[in-house]
């Protein structure tokens, strides 16, 4: 047997549960069983909800300080949260493909003359030129920031798969002398075996001996060996969930990536600790804690407030599937954007944003005591049995 060095980044705890309807009843438990696989990132975000600070807090006080990663949104007060929490590292995330830039850019946003616009529709190749390298200097700004408070960093290029080639190299190029892992991302599960392959072995030729990971979701169902042949190709490493949960149809299994590596091609990463592996898997599906199928109607759901924020302007943001339904759900991830989409898009009763901002802190409180998430019949009833609109 083999043993290589792959770095296994664990985002149970946090992409996991954005998956719609689960909840953990013992996160700290939990956390404790992966820290003893041995995985040398557990990703959490304390920004979702003040229990998840706490949480962080908790974690790093009682010996898993080398091992949490706050998962960090691309702002100065964020990484100023993620450290007063403790951690050492952080993963700073930032869309890189046009579909999202054009959706995200703040003076996009602002211009009345681009409002309803998508990729699709006729964008001047001057404005994405521009949209392209004001992701880059935020990011480049950002990450030395949280490099000057003395944090480890980590980016993650979030929908790289569906970026230009060559702005992505340009990214890669650009920030990893301040990175430790530059992660790439497929986040709407768009890439095959085939492609993920030569897709990693182009990207180390345009930029050399550059820190590349990889975090692929299984909307196709091939975020398995999409992975494996991405630490063919040269990945150095890799992110995903025990038993692949998830929002849609989930992430990487890490234990099948662990197993399948070993069992295929003799290798063992570097310091997992295999039997404890399987606690792990065994803790989770004892919970019936279990991802959607791919192609299921489960996999349409959308609770994550940034997601279906995206959504509410271009549903291939993160809705792959042209003929499937959409359905917006609600819970501890959802966002303004989930409440505006439900009375302005559903109902075409739209309310002003302190209504839409009450809802979600209403019912993001509500869904964390209940351990549960509401489909757009069930949060209607909610609001109205317990009077949650304000007059």
């Amino acid at each position: 047997m083999e043993i290589i060095n792959l770095l296994i980044s664990d985002e149970t705890l946090r992409d996991g549960e954005q998956q719609v309807g689960l909840f953990f009843e013992d996160k700290e438990t939990l956390a404790h069983l992966i820290a003893r696989t041995g995985v040398h990132q557990i990703a959490l975000m304390p920004a979702v909800h003040a229990t998840e600070s706490q949480l962080v807090n908790t974690l790093v006080s009682r010996g898993l300080q080398q091992q949490i990663i706050a998962s960090t949104l691309m702002t100065r007060t964020a990484i100023e949260q993620s450290k007063a929490c403790g951690v050492e590292q952080i993963i700073l995330f930032h869309a890189v493909s046009d579909r999202l830039l054009l959706l995200r850019d703040p003076a996009i946003a602002a211009d009345p003359t681009l409002q309803g616009k998508t990729i699709d529709d006729d964008i001047p190749t001057s404005l994405i030129e521009r949209i392209r390298q004001n992701a880059l200097e935020t990011s480049l700004e950002h990450i030395r920031y949280a490099r000057s408070l003395g944090l480890r960093v980590c980016f993650a290029a979030e929908d790289a798969s569906r970026a230009d080639f060559y702005f992505l190299g340009n990214c890669i190029e650009t920030l990893s002398p301040y990175l430790d892992f530059f992660l790439l991302c497929d986040t709407v599960g768009v890439l095959t075996p085939e492609k993920s392959y030569i897709w990693l072995q182009d990207l180390l030729t345009y930029a050399q001996s550059a820190p590349l990971a990889v975090h692929f979701h299984n909307d196709m169902g091939l975020a398995l060996e999409n992975t494996i042949q991405a630490v063919r190709a040269g990945a150095m490493g890799v992110s995903g969930t025990f038993c692949g949960i998830g929002e849609r149809a989930g992430n990487l299994p890490l234990e099948q990536l662990l197993y399948g590596l070993r069992s295929r091609f003799g290798w063992e990463v570097a310091g997992i600790n295999y039997d404890e592996v399987e606690k792990v898997v065994c803790y989770l599906r004892d919970r019936r804690m279990q991802p959607h199928p791919p192609y299921s109607p489960a996999t349409q759901r959308h609770e994550s407030g940034i997601h279906v924020s995206s959504l509410y302007r271009d549903r291939q943001s993160y809705h792959i599937f042209p003929h499937s339904p959409m359905e917006i759900w609600f819970g501890k991830g959802s966002g303004v954007s989930n409440f505006q989409y439900l009375f302005e898009h559903y109902l075409k009763q739209p309310l002003d944003r302190a209504q839409y901002e009450h809802l979600r802190t209403v019912i993001k409180t509500i869904a964390i005591q209940e351990q549960k998430s509401f489909s757009v019949t069930e949060v209607l009833e909610l609001i109205k049995d317990r009077g949650l609109l304000r007059e």
